[in-house]
Formats: C-alpha cells, sequence, structure tokens
C-alpha cells in the first residue's frame, strides 16, 4: 500500500475575495519563449549553436516579440550563440531578447558584456524565495533572501544606466508557489523601490510557479492577491511561468490570465524541466479555438514539429493537444458518426462558423489534413466509413447504405487485424459495387422519350458471358431497364430508394447513382451504385450493381 501519510497539504491561499471565476480570456497575453534557455537546459542533449538558430529563427517566424536566448553568464555555447546574433544583426528591431543571471555581480557584469550592441534586452534575475529553499537550501531568513534580490536590482541598475540600448528588468521570486504571500510582495516591493518603474519602462515581474503544488485555482488566487497588493500596478507587468508537475500547467496558467496575468514564459510542446514547462501552442490554439487572435502564426503545426523535433531531439507524442498525430483522429463509431453528419451540416450553413462534434478546430487551419481525422478498425462504425468514403472519394453514400457497407469493412478489418487505410476501403467499394459483372453485365443502352414520363430503352447485357439484347417500356429508364429484366429472366426485382450526385464539377464532371433493390421473393435487399459522365448511364450501372450483389 502506498505510503500516503509521508506526504502532507501544500497550504492553500485564504481569499474569499476573489474575482478570477467570474472573468472570460478575452485576448492573448504577451508571449516570451523560453525554449532557448529553459528548455535547451531540460534537454538530454542540448542544442548546439547551429541547432540554436534554427530555433530561434523558427520563433521569430512564429511571431514572438520576447524571446529568452539564454544564460550567457554560464554558459560559453549560449554566450557564443548571443554574440553570432549581435554581430550577424539577426534580432529584429522590434524583438526583444531575454537573458537570465542570477543576482550576482560576477555574473551580472559577464551578462551586460554579452548584451553589447543589442537594441532591446530584458535583463532577467531571479533568487529562489520559498520557505523550502530558505530553510534546506540557503539557510538564509527572509530579510537575507530580499538582501539579494535589493542587491542584484542595484546593479543591474548601476550598468544600465551606460548601457546604449534599453533594458528592462524581470524579476523572479523562483518557486513562489511555495513563498508566503506576505514575503513575495514584500520582496517585489523592495525591487520596485530600487528600480523605480514607470509607464515607459515597466518592470516584470515574474511570478513563476517552479515546482507545481496545488491545483490551477490556488495559482489563479495567488496570482489575484499579488496582482491586487502590487504597488503602482500600472507600471508592472505580471508575468507567469508555470511548470506542468501536477499536470496542470494549462489550466494553472488559463486561471493565472483571468487573475491577472498579462504575459506568459513558456516552451514549445511544454518543453522543459522534469514534466515540463507550461505549452505555449496549447494555449494559444485554446484561445485560436474559442475565436480569440492568439497573435502567433501557429497555422503550420507540422513545420514546427519538424523544426521542434529536429533541433531538440524529442518527438512529440501522438495525443499531444492540437499537434499529435492522433488528435484530430476517430476510431470509435460513435464519434465518426457524428463527425461525419457534423462535416455535412457545415456545408450547409453560410455563416462560415465551425461547430463539428469532436472536432474543437478545423484541422485545416493548423495545416492538417482530413486523411487521418477518421480512422477505421474493428471499433469503427457506418458514420466513420461514409466520412472517409465523401471526404476522400466523394461518394455521399444515402444513409441506408451506411450500415451495409459498414459490415463489409467490419469483416474486412476483422480479418487482417487493426486498422483499415482509405485505400483499402476504397479498394473493397470498388468491388463491391464497382466491378461486378457477374452475372449480368450491363453493356450499353439506348433510351428514347415517349412521352414527359415514359421511355423505351434498347438494352444490351451478358448473362453469366451470354449476350442478350432487350427492348421495354417503362415510367423512366430505370423503371424500363427494371420491367425488361424481370420479364426476360424471369425475376421480380423492385427498386425501394434511388439517389444521384455529381462528382466533381466542369468537363470532368462525373455523376454518381445509388439504387437499394430488393428481391420480393426472397425479401433480400441490396445496394448497387453506379458512376459515369452520364446520369442515364450511371443510373442503370447502378442497376446492374444492386442486380449482381442482390443474385449472388
Amino acid at each position: 500500500m502506498l505510503n500516503y501519510r509521508k506526504y502532507k497539504k501544500v497550504p492553500v491561499l485564504n481569499y474569499p475575495e476573489r474575482e478570477w471565476p467570474d472573468k472570460e480570456i478575452e485576448q492573448a497575453p504577451v508571449w516570451c519563449s523560453v525554449d532557448l534557455r529553459d528548455g535547451n537546459q531540460s534537454l538530454i542533449e542540448p542544442m548546439n549553436v547551429e541547432e540554436k538558430m534554427e530555433m530561434f529563427q523558427l520563433l521569430l517566424k512564429l511571431g514572438f516579440k520576447e524571446i529568452e536566448i539564454g544564460f550567457p553568464a554560464a554558459s560559453q555555447i549560449e554566450y557564443d550563440f548571443l554574440r553570432e546574433l549581435v554581430d550577424g544583426d539577426m534580432i529584429p528591431d522590434d524583438v526583444t531578447v531575454q537573458v537570465l543571471t542570477q543576482c550576482r555581480e560576477h555574473l551580472i557584469d559577464k551578462t551586460f558584456e554579452a548584451i553589447q550592441g543589442i537594441k532591446n534586452v530584458i535583463v532577467h534575475i531571479y533568487n529562489s524565495t520559498s520557505t523550502l529553499q530558505r530553510d534546506v537550501v540557503f539557510h538564509m531568513n527572509r530579510e537575507e533572501i530580499k538582501q539579494i534580490a535589493v542587491d542584484g536590482t542595484k546593479m543591474v541598475k548601476d550598468r544600465a544606466k551606460d548601457f546604449p540600448g534599453r533594458i528592462q528588468l524581470e524579476y523572479s521570486p523562483e518557486s513562489f508557489t511555495g513563498t508566503e504571500m506576505d514575503f513575495a510582495i514584500d520582496i517585489c516591493n523592495a525591487v520596485q523601490d530600487v528600480w523605480e518603474p514607470s509607464g515607459d519602462n515597466k518592470l516584470i515581474f515574474n511570478l513563476p510557479a517552479t515546482v507545481e503544488m496545488n491545483t490551477p485555482n490556488v495559482y489563479a488566487d495567488q496570482i489575484e492577491w499579488m496582482h491586487k497588493h502590487f504597488k503602482n500596478r500600472e507600471n508592472i507587468i505580471l508575468s507567469v511561468h508555470p511548470h506542468n508537475d501536477r499536470g496542470t500547467g494549462v489550466a494553472a496558467t488559463e486561471l493565472a490570465l483571468l487573475a491577472g496575468a498579462d504575459r506568459v514564459e513558456g516552451t514549445l510542446f511544454g518543453n522543459g524541466e522534469r514534466t515540463g514547462n507550461v505549452d505555449i501552442l496549447n494555449i494559444a490554439y485554446n484561445m485560436f479555438s474559442q475565436g480569440i487572435n492568439p497573435k502567433l502564426e501557429i497555422e503550420n503545426i507540422n513545420e514546427i514539429i519538424e523544426i521542434y523535433e529536429r533541433c531538440c531531439k524529442m518527438s512529440v507524442d501522438m495525443r499531444h493537444p492540437y499537434a499529435g498525430k492522433l488528435v484530430f483522429t476517430a476510431f470509435s463509431g460513435s464519434h465518426q458518426d457524428a463527425i461525419n453528419k457534423g462535416v455535412r451540416a457545415l456545408r450547409e450553413r453560410s455563416d462560415g462558423i465551425w461547430e463539428v462534434p469532436y472536432l474543437p478546430i478545423d484541422p485545416a487551419d493548423v495545416g492538417r489534413k482530413y486523411e487521418p481525422v477518421v480512422r477505421i478498425n474493428s471499433q469503427s462504425g457506418k458514420g466513420g466509413i461514409a466520412f472517409v468514403m465523401d471526404t476522400m472519394y466523394g461518394y455521399q453514400m444515402p444513409k441506408a447504405m451506411h450500415k451495409e457497407f459498414a459490415d463489409v469493412i467490419q469483416r474486412l478489418s476483422e480479418v487482417q487485424g487493426g486498422e483499415v487505410d482509405p485505400q483499402q476501403i476504397m479498394d473493397k467499394f470498388d468491388e463491391e459495387y464497382l466491378s461486378k459483372k457477374e452475372p449480368y453485365e450491363f453493356i450499353k443502352v439506348k433510351v428514347e422519350d415517349l412521352n414527359e414520363k415514359d421511355s423505351h430503352i434498347v438494352l444490351d447485357y451478358r448473362y453469366n458471358g451470354k449476350d442478350m439484347h432487350i427492348e421495354a417500356d417503362g415510367n423512366g429508364p430505370i423503371d424500363a431497364v427494371k420491367r425488361a429484366i424481370n420479364s426476360h429472366m424471369d425475376l421480380d426485382v423492385c427498386i425501394r430508394n434511388y439517389s444521384e450526385h455529381a462528382m466533381g464539377s466542369g468537363s470532368h464532371a462525373r455523376a454518381a447513382a445509388y439504387i437499394q433493390m430488393r428481391d420480393n421473393r426472397t425479401e433480400k435487399e441490396t445496394f448497387g451504385v453506379g458512376v459515369s459522365s452520364n446520369i442515364t448511364r450511371a443510373s442503370i450501372r447502378s442497376f446492374f450493381s444492386a442486380l449482381n450483389r442482390l443474385m449472388r
């Protein structure tokens, strides 16, 4: 039995004045990518300069305006990478790069040496403030911990006076979630007193869930409490940097935005220490799915995945939100049926609003194709197979036919085991409906209209390889063919339902026809399908298709 008694509950904030539960996310925050620093340090094999450069270019292409590029005072690779960016004039004027440093004088000096020549830079200083870290790591009291932050701020401010570019300060009380709120606000206010931010140069207070210690609502309470207790709040940018130890980093971030956060630090696909940083793409796509502009260029998820996996040497999980290969895929029959009906209903809408069951966004909006949306195995149902035939091959089977063909594919799946790919489904459709020529094979037909309702047909066909030639009158070509066949072959078949639709448009357009036929003697029923550039030939081919299936 698990020894759960060795753990204790993390205290929650008593904050009944909370207002965030009644709010909604209305706009995207300021995004800051930390892929090149927090993400990079968590890789089994950290990126080299060339890989960092490719990742940096990707982040620019995605539209990030703030990018933390490393800890140049602590790593020669990160120092060299930063200098390559500067010397190569690779940092756009509208992009602010961020560098991390501890509150130590020699590291701050090295940092300022590294950033020479940058027009806009955020100098990010931090120190641990949690009760646990104070007690077991630093063996310092509150005042001693606060003094580290104050001294670091003074050193940055002193060096910023002679810096030719624009310096913005970011301070993080690391392990914020394990820090008492009164101490967190005290140390932030002390930093603010030294830095003296203004409306033109706001101070970033980054409140990290360095370790996710509680449910997301507790983090939201902490953020809102800080948001409402900062002095000179108008000169503060409230930033969050959630991790994902409890698997709720995205939820914690979204609630933090409701609670007053202005800015989010995170990584692509949530790469980061332990279970990872918060996944910026996940949050951005969540906003997109709610009709909110995410303010990132994320319409080509496949390109993002390709570069990420190459640079980070990590793979994106198949079930990763929005990006995974299977996240827009349904195997379940009921899900497939709902998707099929939703896509059909969408065609009838004129407002352009996406509403399809089980698909929160249109996969095409992020560069995904429709082929994998519905995949067929032994768990699949008739709706999914109909969806594949419609979206991939253009056959809009009548609803009554769905189960008949689904049973065919179900048997195929059970025989071969595992998944049935779309081409196999189409091949089976062709075999069952389009290519059957035994015992009846349609050759040609000549139709003469007798009046507005009645037709005379001259039909050539083969029965078990023997040429047949018959004529008959009927209420339209199909009725005439039915009468001719019934009389000539001593049958008693009737047409229960008929439907048709165009496939494609222009000079290459074809028609698909579907007939549901019944043998009145055996009471057996089945469907037939015919395709031709001529609707009359398509309908007669569907008649022979159904007849062959009925007679087998």
